[in-house]
């Protein structure tokens, strides 16, 4: 059974940690944002966020009008709860009409959307490929799960993964499934420290016919 900890920080900070592993904090969210701008930037309009964490990619979604619909796969209640109860802030965007919590591991979240639905996938469910916070989530990183995913897009939707690492692997699967890949560097300082973190995005999916269904 995974534990969630939700802690303020000395520095006064809010802090999620997962089986004991550093997730993220309110202070250092640009990663997180810029994932849902970069799928924004590229048109999608119907999105599926794995991940809710602290809200900050769903938040940057439904700041945009031309958003119609986010269906966000979150393993762990005690974080809807800690919205619905006010500990954590994000009861506006669970009460967002256009927002579907689904209260589920993700793969099979996104096994359950209809093929060529939508125009976007957004993964932060954990610290990426390299550094994972469920063991079980490595598969998500895998050929059978990524050509899931791309059969879920629509013929111009992308995949966006969040990554504590330039994963080179991930890179590679990518671009067994996508006809563009893309990788964004992004810079932050994190309790101090300068730090890297990366989204790796595919594009375009390919065999949109054949890949899984």
């Amino acid at each position: 059974m995974s534990e969630v900890i939700l802690r303020r920080r000395a520095d006064g900070a809010l802090e999620l940690r997962v089986n004991g592993v550093f997730v993220m904090d309110d202070v250092e969210t640009s990663s997180e944002r810029l994932l849902a701008r970069h799928v924004l930037d590229l048109g999608a309009r119907e999105v599926l966020v794995g991940g809710l964490g602290l809200g900050y990619t769903l938040r940057e979604l439904l700041a945009h009008d031309s958003v119609t619909r986010v269906v966000v796969a979150e393993i762990h209640p005690e974080i809807l709860a800690w919205m619905r109860d006010d500990i954590l802030p994000g009861a506006d965007l669970l009460a967002d009409t256009r927002t579907t919590i689904v209260v589920e591991d993700v793969r099979q979240v996104v096994e359950a959307q209809p093929r060529a639905s939508l125009d976007a996938i957004c993964l932060d469910v954990d610290n990426g490929p390299d550094f994972l916070v469920h063991d079980q989530n490595a598969r998500l990183y895998r050929p059978d799960f990524i050509a899931m995913c791309a059969a879920r897009l629509r013929p111009d939707g992308h995949l966006a993964i969040w990554s504590m690492s330039r994963s080179a692997s991930l890179i590679a699967t990518l671009g067994a499934a996508f006809a563009h890949v893309e990788e964004t560097d992004v810079a932050v300082r994190l309790q101090g420290r300068a730090e890297h973190y990366w989204v790796l995005t595919g594009s375009r999916p390919l065999l949109a016919d054949t890949v899984a269904s």
